[in-house]
C-alpha cells in the first residue's frame, strides 16, 4: 500500500490527494502535525530532509515535492491524464501550475509566516495582510493567463495539473478572507472542480486532521 505523509491544510498535500483521487489510487494517509513541528522530527527528516509535506512512499521508494509526485503519478498511471498530449498544451498547463506552486504558495508557506513573526514581530493582522497581498498579485496574473486557455477547467474542458494547483490555493485564499470578486474565471473553474469528488472529498474540510 502506498503511503502519503500528509497534513490536511497543506495546499501541497491537497494537490497530491486530488491527483490520487482522480487516478482512483488507494493510499494510507499518515498525518504530520505541522503546527506541532512533527515535520522536524528526526524520523520524518529521514524520509524528507526538507521537513515538508507531502511525502509519498510507493514500492519502497520515497518521493517528495507535490508537482514531481503528481507528474510521477501521471506517467505511471496515465488514465485519466493530468496533462494535454501536445507539447504546447503541456507547457501551458505547467506554466499555470508553476505560477501557483512556485510563485504564490512559497511566499505564504507556514514557515514563512512563522519567520515573519519571529524575525519582524509581525502581528496576526500583518501576517494576514502579507498573505492576501501575494494572493492578489498572483491571482490577478492567473486570471489573465487563463483567458486564453480555459474551458470548464483551467485548460479546456478536462481537469489538469493546473486545476490541481488552483483549487487548494483558492481554499487558502478564502481562509484568509481574500475578496474573490475580482477573479470571476478562477471562481467559476473552482466551482466546476468542486463538482468532482476528487476535489471536494480531498479538501481540508473532509480530511482527518
Amino acid at each position: 500500500m502506498r503511503q502519503l505523509y500528509d497534513y490536511h491544510r497543506s495546499s501541497a498535500a491537497y494537490r497530491v490527494r486530488i491527483a490520487l483521487r482522480l487516478k482512483n489510487l488507494p493510499y494510507e494517509s499518515i498525518p504530520i502535525a505541522l503546527l506541532e513541528d512533527a515535520q522536524r522530527s528526526s524520523e520524518y527528516i529521514k524520509k524528507n530532509p526538507q521537513g515538508l509535506v507531502p511525502t509519498l512512499v510507493e514500492h519502497g521508494v520515497t518521493l517528495t515535492q507535490s508537482l514531481a509526485i503528481c507528474e510521477y503519478l501521471n506517467e505511471v498511471y496515465p488514465t485519466p491524464p493530468l496533462m494535454p498530449n501536445d507539447a504546447i498544451g503541456k507547457a501551458q498547463v505547467r506554466a499555470l501550475a508553476h505560477s501557483i506552486a512556485c510563485d504564490i504558495h512559497p511566499l505564504n508557506n507556514l514557515r514563512v509566516l512563522r519567520q515573519l513573526e519571529v524575525q519582524f514581530n509581525a502581528t496576526a493582522e500583518q501576517k494576514d495582510s502579507w498573505y492576501r497581498h501575494w494572493i492578489n498579485i498572483g491571482f490577478t496574473a492567473f486570471e489573465q493567463q487563463i483567458q486564453s486557455t480555459h474551458g470548464a477547467f483551467c485548460y479546456q474542458d478536462t481537469p489538469s495539473l493546473a486545476d490541481i494547483c488552483l483549487v487548494p490555493q483558492v481554499y487558502n485564499a478564502r481562509r484568509f478572507n481574500v475578496d474573490m470578486a475580482a477573479y470571476p474565471t478562477i471562481v467559476a473553474i473552482e466551482q466546476q472542480c468542486l463538482t468532482l469528488d476528487a476535489f471536494l472529498q480531498t479538501s481540508p474540510d473532509h480530511v482527518q486532521p
